[in-house]
């Protein structure tokens, strides 16, 4: 509702915190059942549309981050052009793109399992349905389809890491060229709270997902997948509050007005 946060970047955040909403709500409440529950049974359809919204949000997810450190570059290296570029209807089609090729990559993935014959033990080693553990229980050969997955997962988060580096290669560049110190380390952070979001992402999802697949790195990935389900989703918003004079000024703002009587 401020008027200070009604620029590009906050945009692509408020999309980026429905994204965490849809992730964290899709994967915690059923491990919180698990967890305190006897009841550790799912039907298939259940645990399909689980990893379904898991992976269509988690891969819109990565492609935003990308398109968060476009937003970066335009205002750091173009800030004149930045808001003529940087408009509504551009932000808008960069969300949009995401969402868009997040389905069709995961829907390709899923048609393909889901015409799979699945058989017995019915017995995922994980605490959500994700797809490993899935493919594991297919009585056929899922070479092919392990194949599809890898190299979706490979162009989806290696597309988006090579965006963020360039763009950030860019910043520096651009930065270091700024005479004053004081210029240099107001630029940089403007950045520093991206650069750590997408550090703590990137990093949990390569881990988890570009990788050969093996029964020894069962554990690990549960470890993985909490801190890219539960623990990211929780440290960003206060990475991005906490850092955010923007964001500091405009609560505290709102806290005035509301139980002081600051007028607006």
């Amino acid at each position: 509702m401020d008027h200070r946060l009604k620029t590009p970047m906050y945009y692509f955040l408020k999309n980026l915190s429905w994204l965490e909403i849809i992730i964290t709500t899709t994967v915690t409440p059923k491990m919180l059942s698990l967890l305190i529950s006897d009841d550790n049974t799912m039907f298939l359809i259940s645990c399909v549309t689980q990893g379904y919204i898991y992976f269509v949000a988690g891969a819109a997810e990565v492609f935003l981050l990308g398109f968060m450190s476009v937003d970066r570059y335009m205002a750091i290296c173009n800030p004149l052009r930045y808001t003529s570029i940087m408009r509504i209807q551009v932000c808008q089609l960069m969300v949009l793109s995401c969402w868009l090729w997040s389905f069709l990559s995961v829907t390709t993935s899923a048609t393909l399992t889901i015409r799979l014959p699945f058989c017995g033990p019915n017995i995922i080693d994980h605490f959500f349905c994700d797809n490993g553990p899935l493919l594991d229980m297919i009585c056929a050969d899922v070479h092919f389809v392990q194949t599809i997955d890898l190299a979706l997962c490979c162009f989806n988060i290696l597309s988006s890491v090579s965006v963020t580096t360039v763009s950030y290669i860019c910043i520096v560049v651009t930065v270091m060229r700024i005479p004053s110190t004081e210029g240099r380390k107001k630029a940089f952070s403007t950045c520093s709270s991206h650069i750590t979001v997408v550090s703590l992402y990137y990093g949990s999802a390569m881990f988890i997902y570009i990788k050969s697949p093996g029964r020894s790195s069962t554990d690990l990935n549960k470890v993985a997948t909490v801190l890219n389900t539960v623990v990211t989703p929780l440290l960003n918003p206060i990475i991005y509050t906490f850092r955010n004079k923007a964001v500091k000024e405009a609560v505290k703002d709102a806290l005035g007005r509301m139980w002081l009587g600051i007028p607006k």
